[in-house]
């Protein structure tokens, strides 16, 4: 599954080779019997594997990064996974050292359901809302969320 607009997908090569490498790092990986924590992949990427219960979708903001592309894979569980261009959104939190900003949701914005074994990748460009109970179902999901240097 790939979603985006045009400028953004001319602009990125999601098949680059460091991309290619992430994805085959995903699939070389039993990601549900690893430890949480910060694997290292190559040269401008690393991963980081976490396990949590989704939640109520207005406890989830939405959020983007200044220097890391996301490719977010979930290996177990359900979760809603909202998407939307950044530009125009209100910044509520601005956290530039940590690389991220969230923003107050939007009006419109896209659904992706994440289900094990599926994966999104989120430009820096593109605003997301990880970890949302999809349909209101509470899940325990493992996910491995790569970072990748743009």
């Amino acid at each position: 599954m790939f979603v985006s607009n045009v400028q953004l997908a001319a602009k990125y090569d999601y098949l680059a080779p460091t991309l290619k490498r992430c994805y085959e790092w995903i699939a070389a990986h039993d990601i549900k019997s690893m430890a949480d924590g910060r694997y290292e992949i190559c040269d401008g990427a690393f991963a980081l594997v976490q396990r949590y219960t989704t939640r109520p979708l207005e406890q989830c903001r939405f959020e983007a990064h200044y220097q890391y592309l996301d490719i977010q894979y979930l290996a177990a569980g359900v979760e809603g996974f909202g998407v939307c261009e950044a530009s125009g959104l209100e910044v509520t939190e601005d956290r530039p050292e940590d690389d991220i900003k969230f923003f107050a949701g939007p009006d419109i914005y896209d659904l992706v359901v994440l289900q094990a074994g599926k994966l999104v990748v989120v430009p820096p460009e593109d605003a997301h809302q990880p970890g949302m109970a999809y349909q209101g179902k509470l899940s325990d999901v493992v996910k491995v969320v790569v970072k990748v240097k743009v």
